[in-house]
């Protein structure tokens, strides 16, 4: 059986809208209190059509992330030629046997032994030294409950984030690339955990009952 289901979508707008049929990548976090910008009590509002999410397309932050994309994807191939990428603009791969669980990859990977990854691209301004801290041999931990809910939707071996940190030093700019791998053998448990937070979460929006709020952790 099929791990998922795939659903291209002609623009980005129709994509937008299907996204909102389910938990998504950046949605996860939230999920399980751990998501800087919206707790899980915001994003069952917005699942369940009480909210209307912010839309947050024409933050200069997240322009210069769209544009980046691609050309980062392409050095990544330079830099990793051991690896085939290939990539779908507008597609939602939806699990068959969780359907509310969906995801958007930056990028998949086959590596030389056949097996089959997820390439996940981050652009991030470093404005002070607390944020680069967040990137010293891990990824900052919204950013791997992201790659997390991918791994369980697809169903894929590893992940390779590819995170590019941007510093201003006057009028130069400096960006520095960074990678970080990740196994799915050496992360089974955090994915069990995730997936089961992801049913009680859902189980909540199908039942339009609003969940007890998750403060995250100091």
């Amino acid at each position: 059986m099929d791990q998922y289901n795939i659903y291209d979508f002609p623009d980005e707008k129709a994509w937008l809208k299907g996204r909102m049929n389910g938990i998504g990548g950046s949605d996860a976090s939230a999920v399980i209190g751990m998501n800087p910008y919206k707790t899980n009590i915001e994003l069952f509002e917005e699942k369940t059509g009480r909210k209307i999410s912010e839309d947050i397309s024409d933050k200069p932050y997240v322009v210069y992330g769209n544009s980046a994309e691609e050309p980062i994807r392409e050095l990544f191939k330079l830099d990793y030629p051991e690896y085939k990428v290939s990539h779908h603009g507008y597609r939602i791969l939806q699990s068959v046997e969780y359907p509310f669980m969906q995801a958007s990859l930056d990028g998949e990977l086959l590596d030389q032994d056949g097996r089959n990854g997820i390439l996940e691209i981050k652009t991030t301004n470093i404005l002070q030294s607390m944020q680069r801290e967040k990137w010293n041999d891990r990824i900052p931990q919204n950013y791997y409950i992201q790659v997390l809910h991918y791994l369980l939707v697809t169903g894929y071996q590893f992940v390779v984030l590819r995170a590019h940190l941007i510093s201003s030093w006057g009028r130069d700019i400096r960006t520095q690339a960074k990678h970080y791998f990740i196994e799915r053998e050496e992360v089974e448990e955090d994915l069990e955990f995730l997936l089961q937070e992801e049913i009680k979460f859902w189980r909540y929006v199908e039942s339009g009952r609003k969940p007890p709020l998750i403060l995250p952790e100091i």
